[in-house]
């Protein structure tokens, strides 16, 4: 009888044992896909499904609602300008040359506001030179107007290059604002040449089909750098 006994309880204890291991294998299994599925069960009983769709919903309105702000800015600034895309330009020029009065007035201790006016002319001129290279030169190219869009265009590689200079020069370096200066010179010039002279004779050759047409299409690239 004794024998017997030991023998029950050698079967129990191999009967357990094979049972825990069935038991940690299936837990090892819900484990790994927790991990690596979509809308799986966590550790403490969770499906993370409405969390990951909460979010995936969030970024969508955030998308949307970065989307709408851009359009509603790009919006307001055409209005303002008539829905003309000579006088959006003309406008952003204006602004522009503004800011630069700003950066001018400014003094040697003056280092941080400095740095913030010399950013903000770095994205009012990167958005302005896109409009015209993506959209009015290309048309003025069409118009055979070509000597002038590649001179206005290589005028904007100078306009780069004073970027790059005035954010690496120390702001309160004594030829600061001289060099804001002489920009500023160069911002002037190349827009008088372009309200005066080349963006009048080709409007005025342009249909109003044309016309309307450069500017939906110069409104949806400025709403790319907005």
């Amino acid at each position: 009888m004794a024998t017997r006994t030991d023998n029950d309880r050698n079967q129990t204890t191999d009967g357990e044992r094979r049972t825990g291991e069935r038991s940690s294998s299936r837990s090892k299994s819900s484990g790994e896909r927790s991990a690596f599925s979509f809308g799986a069960i966590t550790d403490d009983g969770k499906n993370t499904a409405p969390l990951l769709g909460a979010l995936a919903a969030g970024a969508a309105l955030g998308l949307g609602a970065n989307w709408a702000r851009k359009f509603l800015q790009q919006k307001s600034e055409s209005i303002a300008a008539g829905n003309e895309w000579d006088e959006i330009l003309k406008l952003e020029h204006r602004a522009t040359l503004a800011k630069f009065d700003l950066l001018l007035a400014t003094d040697d201790s003056q280092t941080g506001k400095r740095a913030a006016l010399v950013k903000t002319i770095h994205y009012a001129l990167n958005k302005h030179a896109h409009q015209e290279e993506q959209v009015v030169y290309p048309a003025l190219r069409q118009a055979n107007e070509t000597v002038d869009a590649d001179h206005l265009e290589h005028e904007h590689g100078y306009v780069k290059t004073f970027l790059y200079e005035l954010e690496n020069m120390p702001k309160d370096s004594p030829n600061f604002l001289g060099r804001v200066r002489e920009f500023r010179n160069l911002i002037e010039e190349h827009a008088k040449m372009e309200e005066e002279q080349v963006y009048p004779r080709f409007k005025a050759a342009l249909t109003p089909e044309q016309d309307k047409k450069i500017t939906m299409l110069m409104n949806k690239e400025g709403m790319k750098m907005n």
